[in-house]
């Protein structure tokens, strides 16, 4: 039995709904996108997060080789003082004196830094901390509440094959005008947020934080702790 002419029939296709609009390069909050890329379980939001540096055979190696660089200027001191008031004996103490000053300070830094374990950033409730480096007193940190961050800049800079190579970034965002830029900006304008010589992101860069490959955490993870304290957008430009 034909259906009446004003009615549509049960099998007729519905019209296709319009896709939703994608969201602009520059606009993405991607917390699920960042989150992909890193699957560590996320810390309760009142636990305080840190970041520290992890101790690799390179820096057990650099300690190793401060102790056998200590030991060789210890022997120059020891040889010049055998030597008398030679000019042989003279260069070889102050040569060793140099060295010992040198070194020893090197070696005692770098034992400290890995026998303290500062974080390198710290989350927790009150906001984002930058942690004094040993010897400095830890009172010495910076914090930055979480009142005063508008967004989350994720960023990329640097070349594959060089010393470094790519690092991302994450940077704390205080203003509005900083957030416009990383929203906005093209490469030139986003690499100088990340460098301390530009007076248009000073600001930017009081905050910005080079994620290194010996950090125990990457930028995902970062995020992912700084969202579960302070609910921001998050502003992903590494690729564009």
């Amino acid at each position: 039995m034909e259906a009446a002419p004003g009615k549509a029939t049960s099998d007729e296709t519905a019209p296709d709904e319009a896709a939703p609009d994608e969201a602009a390069p520059d606009e993405v909050a991607p917390e699920e996108s960042i989150s992909e890329e890193g699957g560590e379980a996320r810390a309760a939001a009142g636990e305080p997060f840190a970041v520290r540096v992890k101790v690799t055979w390179r820096d057990v190696w650099l300690l190793v080789a401060s102790l056998i660089l200590l030991a060789a200027s210890a022997a120059f001191v020891a040889g010049g003082v055998t030597g008398g008031a030679t000019l042989g004996g003279v260069m070889f103490s102050i040569f060793g004196f140099a060295g010992l000053a040198l070194f020893g300070t090197g070696l005692f830094l770098s034992a400290g830094q890995m026998a303290a374990r500062r974080p390198v950033l710290e989350l927790d409730a009150d906001g984002v901390r930058r942690t004094a480096r040993w010897p400095l007193p830890r009172r010495a940190g910076k914090t930055l509440p979480w009142e005063d961050v508008r967004a989350i800049a994720a960023l990329r800079r640097g070349l594959d094959g060089t010393r470094r190579g790519e690092l991302d970034y994450v940077i704390f965002l205080r203003t509005p005008e900083l957030v416009e830029m990383a929203r906005t900006s093209g490469r030139p304008q986003l690499v100088a947020m990340t460098m301390r010589d530009v007076p248009v992101t000073a600001e930017a860069v009081q905050w910005c934080f080079a994620v290194e490959r010996n950090w125990d955490a990457n930028l995902p993870r970062i995020v992912k702790e700084a969202r579960a304290r302070h609910r921001v957008p998050v502003i992903d430009r590494r690729t564009k």
